[in-house]
This record gives C-alpha cells, structure tokens and sequence, in this order.
C-alpha cells in the first residue's frame, strides 16, 4: 500500500493511491489556504467511518439485516497546544434497522471495534473511541 501528497498551491495537495485515486487535501481560507478539500485530520476521521462502515455493512449482510441505510459521522476533541492531536473520538451510527435488529446491529459494530477496522485498532492505540447509535 503506497498513497502521494502532490502539492497543488497554496497549503493545497492532491492525494493519490497507487491505483490512481485521487482526494484533494486542504485546509480553510482561515487556515491560509483555499478551502479546496477535506483536511488531514478530517480524511482520517473519513477514513474511520468508512473503514468501520465497511466492516458493518459486510457483517449485517451475512446476518441477511435489512436496511436501506447506514451513515457513521466521528467527532474528534483535540488538544490546544501544537501538535494538535485527537484526545478522543465519539461515533455515532445512524441507520434504518429494524427495533427487531438493533441486538444484530450492536453486535456489527462490536466486532469491527474489536476485531475489523485497522483505522479504528491504530487509533484507538492513541486515544480513546466511543460510540452510539442513533
């Protein structure tokens, strides 16, 4: 696995896989830049909703749940002081299950913070992650 950061202008980058995807990475007009794209820290964020979504749709589908569904948003608490770096991180999981699944769902979502999501295993190892479902 190989990903690319090519500088555009500004403070903005194009990040690239070594499959030819591309994501523009920036930061605010604030920030000093050109609001051209998600910044880092909210790429990694992406990247552990996505991650952990993955593990839930995969295992809720072998469980034969139906929903029509699924959207995870993470929320981070930073530091003040430069590095500026997660102190924690909140979950939450907004799907349509049934009432009748929600035991099914839970347990979805148990096994990709337990077992799954290498993006919420490497995280986790730095600060604390939590969840709820909505």
């Amino acid at each position: 696995m190989k990903s690319t950061a090519t500088w555009k202008k500004a403070l903005a980058f194009e990040g690239a896989s070594d499959n030819g995807h591309t994501v523009p990475i920036d930061t605010t007009v604030a920030g000093g830049s050109l609001d051209s794209g998600m910044s880092p820290k909210q790429l990694v964020l992406a990247a552990l909703c996505a991650c952990s979504g993955m593990d839930v749709v995969g295992i809720l589908d072998k469980m034969r749940v139906k929903y029509t569904q699924l959207e995870i948003s993470a929320e981070a608490e930073q530091t003040t002081e430069h590095p500026r770096v997660f102190i924690s991180i909140e979950m939450v999981y907004k799907t349509d299950v049934a009432p009748a699944d929600l035991d099914k769902l839970k347990k979805a979502i148990d096994l990709s913070f337990t077992t799954y999501c290498g993006v919420l295993a490497m995280l986790k190892k730095h600060c604390p992650i939590t969840y709820t479902i909505a």
